[in-house]
């Protein structure tokens, strides 16, 4: 389920803090290698227009270039993760523990399942996508 309403949302230590004016993705649970290094476990995100997401606050934002075809955007200060874009696109995944709540977010599904770590179990009945299904990634109105 998609909101019009403005998010908002930041890191840890509140050197970054963004809004998002227009709907964001539902939450698409992310089991790839990369995501897992970076938080400690799989990422659940959601996502928006990159028109949409204004960044306040930035006292500590950097990016970390993790393939040739992404980066990731985190807080220099606490470490928190924060975005995932990919080079070319023109929308930003953004770190759904990472919005203020309400979030009035649901998730929608897991990608990359090929890649969990063999400590967990996907069992909550939601699609599971081999990869990144590009259905799995619409924003509401694209």
């Amino acid at each position: 389920m998609s909101t019009e309403q403005t998010a908002s949302g930041g890191c840890l230590c509140g050197a970054v803090q963004y809004t998002v004016g227009g709907p964001l993705r539902p939450v698409l649970y992310c089991h790839c290698d990369q995501c897992r290094k970076t938080s400690g476990h799989f990422v659940a995100a959601t996502a928006c227009d990159s028109e949409n997401l204004h960044v306040g606050v930035d006292n500590g934002l950097r990016w970390y270039r993790s393939s040739p075809m992404a980066e990731r955007g985190f807080c220099s200060s606490c470490g928190s993760s924060l975005f995932w874009r990919a080079a070319g696109e023109d929308y930003i995944c953004i770190m759904a523990g990472t919005v203020d709540r309400p979030t009035n977010l649901q998730a929608s599904g897991h990608i990359f399942v090929e890649n969990a770590s063999d400590y967990y179990r996907i069992s909550d009945n939601l699609p599971q996508y081999e990869g990144a299904d590009p259905k799995a990634w619409a924003i509401e109105g694209d």
